[in-house]
Order: structure tokens, then sequence, then C-alpha cells
């Protein structure tokens, strides 16, 4: 395996019409199953925790076993830090040994959004790490369902400024997707977005990835969109066979069956997404 910033992998995505999964994990099945995949379709890989899951596992942590599952695995692999609440945040997971990571400002005042990003820009790019920033919120919840004070879509307007000045990477604008489960069929702003990527020259970013159909995905990709970031759909594959095999083998005590199995059910959910992006025989 290569653990590689994150921009060499959105730079390829970006020029040949492809979106790279960014996955969510935060446990070691999950790392497992996600570089077990991407070995088998031969697809580059985003593998992401948000900082709650970091202070979980702790980031060192995360790479060193990312690290040994991919062991003599030909693969290509950026470890992305999602949704990163502050400066301190990011210096922790660069420290760790984290190829990217993204700073969440997207609920401040745009030129305080502008002052932490760069800071943030700053350090990263001395070591070679990816930036990722947001400008507009993504929906009305973080991934793990708190409520987002300053809901705001993306001002075009503001997206050149906000890209030149602080010098990321890539950026996640707000044009209608959400984190967590939709109710309904989300409504992607494709006019949003198109008027976006005419505006910067860098890979798109698209949070809220877990059920957006197929066809919209592949619009999203026609105008930029180089990152898909996918996190409750992995999750809820995890748990629903955990809790059909526990039900159906109430006296099987052996956690490697019950995790073996819901880690099949997660790979499967990763499988078809790296598919559906169009990231698979990429290497």
């Amino acid at each position: 395996m290569k653990l590689v910033p994150m921009k060499d992998i959105l730079e390829d995505a970006y020029k040949n019409g492809y979106a790279v999964p960014a996955l969510n994990g935060s446990h070691l099945e999950f790392y497992k199953g996600f570089i077990e995949v991407a070995a088998e379709l031969k697809s580059p890989l985003i593998i992401q925790a948000a900082y709650e899951e970091v202070e979980y596992v702790d980031a060192k942590n995360i790479v060193d076993i990312i690290e040994n599952f991919g062991r003599n695995k030909d693969i290509k692999v950026a470890i992305h830090l999602d949704h990163g609440p502050s400066f301190e945040a990011a210096a922790e997971c660069i420290r760790g040994g984290f190829t990217s990571v993204m700073y969440d400002g997207s609920t401040l005042p745009f030129e305080d959004n502008v002052t932490n990003t760069k800071k943030v820009v700053d350090m990263a790019h001395a070591v070679g790490v990816t930036v990722e920033g947001e400008l507009g919120t993504i929906g009305q919840t973080t991934e793990f369902g708190e409520k987002v004070d300053n809901v705001q879509v993306t001002d075009p307007e503001l997206v050149k400024d906000f890209v030149e000045r602080t010098g990321i990477d890539c950026i996640a604008p707000a044009f209608g997707t959400a984190h967590g489960l939709y109710v309904g069929e989300p409504k992607l702003d494709f006019e949003l977005l198109d008027n976006i990527s005419k505006l910067v020259n860098i890979p798109i970013v698209m949070h809220g990835g877990s059920g957006v159909p197929e066809n919209d995905v592949k619009k999203a990709i026609s105008l930029g969109v180089s990152k898909i970031n996918v996190s409750t759909a992995l999750r809820k594959a995890f748990i629903d066979e955990m809790k059909r095999y526990m039900k159906e083998n109430p006296d099987n005590l052996m956690t490697m069956d019950i995790l073996g199995s819901a880690t099949e059910a997660l790979k499967e959910e990763a499988r078809s997404t790296i598919k559906r992006f169009g990231s698979a025989n990429r290497l």
C-alpha cells in the first residue's frame, strides 16, 4: 500500500471524470474491509475519520491500523480528517500521520472561515498534507445528528475568493446534500454546483453521499465532484447485519463470527459505492 496525500488521488479523478469514495470508519473491521475491497477492485481510496472518531481511536492508531492492513496490498490510500473543528485538531491528525485534513469553518463569518482555513493550509502544506475547506453548511445536522446552527447554502460569489485566499486543495460546497439518511429523495442544486465548478479549478467534494441516486452522482461528477463522502450507509449495513446475525444465532458467542458477518455486509456496501463512483480499475 502506498500512503499518499489526498491531492494526489483527487487530481487524477478530477482530470478523468470519476469520483473517489471517502469512507468513514472508527473500528478495525471498517479499515480492514475498506482496504480489502479497494485492493479487490483496484481502486484508489480515501479513508477518513470525523474528529469524534479520531478521539475514539487516536490518530496514530488509525494510521498504524491502516498501514498494517495495507501491507502487501497494491493500492493507493489517503487518510483524511473529516470536518476538523479546529487548527489543533488538524495538527493532531497531521502529527499522527494523516495525509489530508479538513478544516470546517462553515458556520463562522466568512472572514473568520478564511483566516482559520488559511492557517491550517499553511501548516499542512509545509509538510505535504492536503487540505479540504468548506463554504456553506452541509444539511441541517452534523454527520452524527447534532443540529447545525447558522445553516447556509454556498454563495457562489464568495467561492473564488475563498479558494484563492486560503489555498485549499479541494472545496466542499453546500448544494443540497445532507448528512445521515434522506427521508425523501435529495434535491441537489446542480445549477449552483455548475456555477461553482466554473469559478474554481480544484476538485469539488460532495458530503452526504449515502442514498444519493446514481444519476445524481453521475451528474455531480460531470460538474467537477471528485470526492464523495459516505458514512451512514456503511454503518447501517454493518449494524443491520450484526443485528440479523445475532438474532438468528443467539447462542453464538464467537465475536469473530458476529463481526465477520457484519464486515462482509460493510464490504458489499463499499464495493457497490466504489463501482457507482467510477473509481474501480483506476490504479
